[in-house]
C-alpha cells in the first residue's frame, strides 16, 4: 500500500525479466526506474530511490533511501521513507516458479501519519488511490484477456516468505483535532508467505505487499491516535474540573 511502496512493487518486478538480461549497474538502473515509475502509476505520487544494489550471484541485494511522497494536501513531505531494504534471494529457486525471496528487512523505516480535522488522512487516502488503480488495472487486464485469448505475455509469478518492517519511527500529526504532533516507535510489523506456494505475478504481488504493509502501519497509528487523544480528554476533563473547584472555593 505498492506500507509501504511501492514497496516493494519492485523489488519484485525485477525478479521478472530483467532478472535474465540485463547485469550490473544496467540491472540496477532499471530497478530504480520501476520502482519509481510503477510507484507513481499506483500511488499517484512521487517516489524516489537513491540507490539499488543487486548482487544476484551472492542471492542479495538491497535498496536505499526509498521514499513516497504524500498528497498535496497534507504537510508533511512524505507518507513514509525506507531507509534500506535488503532482499536475501532463493538463488536455487530462480530457474523455477515461483521464483521465491525468502525475507525481506525494511530497516530504519519512517511513516509519517496526519489527520484532518474531519478525521480524514493522508494513509487512508493513499490506500483508497492504491485500490482503485488496482481495480482499474485487474479490469483492464480482464478485458484485454477476453479481446486477445491466449496471447497475454507469462509474467513471472514470485512468493515472498517473510517481509520484516522493523521498528517503524511514527510521526503522528494531530493538530488539526486540537492536539499536537507525537513521536513514538511502532512493533515490528512481519507479512508472511505473500503469494503462497503457488506464488502471484510480480506486479500483483507488489501491490498486496504495498495494501498490507500500509494497512498495519496505518491499524498501529490508529492505536497511538486513540490513546493520545483519550489522554488530552482527561486532562481536559481534569482542568474543567479544577476550574470548577477553583470557582467554587473563590466564591464570595
Amino acid at each position: 500500500m505498492k506500507f509501504l511502496s511501492a514497496v516493494i512493487i519492485v523489488i519484485l518486478l525485477f525478479c521478472g525479466g530483467a532478472l535474465w538480461f540485463l547485469a550490473g549497474g544496467s540491472l540496477n538502473e532499471f530497478i530504480k526506474t520501476r520502482i519509481e515509475t510503477v510507484g507513481k502509476q499506483l500511488t499517484e505520487q512521487t517516489v524516489s530511490v537513491n540507490t539499488v544494489d543487486i548482487q544476484l550471484a551472492k542471492g542479495a541485494g538491497s535498496i536505499l533511501g526509498l521514499n513516497l511522497s504524500n498528497p498535496s494536501q497534507y504537510s508533511y513531505p512524505h507518507a513514509f521513507s525506507l531507509g534500506e531494504i535488503t532482499l536475501d534471494i532463493n538463488l536455487a529457486s530462480l530457474t523455477k516458479e515461483p521464483i521465491i525471496i525468502d525475507a525481506i528487512v525494511i530497516k530504519n523505516p519512517k511513516a509519517f501519519v496526519q489527520l484532518t480535522a474531519t478525521g480524514d488522512s493522508n494513509i487512508q487516502d493513499l490506500l483508497k488511490i492504491i485500490k482503485t488503480n488496482i481495480k482499474n488495472s485487474q479490469s483492464d487486464a480482464s478485458s484485454t484477456e477476453q479481446q486477445s485469448p491466449g496471447s497475454e505475455q507469462e509474467e513471472p509469478k514470485l512468493s515472498v516468505k517473510k517481509i520484516v518492517l522493523a521498528g517503524t519511527a511514527l510521526s503522528l500529526d494531530l493538530s488539526a483535532l486540537g492536539n499536537k504532533e507525537h513521536q513514538a516507535t511502532l512493533t515490528d510489523i512481519t507479512l508472511t508467505n505473500i503469494g503462497g506456494d503457488a506464488g502471484l505475478p510480480a506486479s500483483e504481488l507488489g501491490s498486496v505487499i504495498i495494501k498490507e504493509a500500509l494497512s498495519a502501519i496505518w491499524q498501529q497509528a490508529k492505536k497511538a491516535q486513540k490513546t493520545k487523544l483519550k489522554k488530552q480528554a482527561v486532562e481536559s476533563l481534569k482542568d474543567k474540573a479544577k476550574k470548577k473547584l477553583s470557582d467554587l472555593f473563590n466564591k464570595s
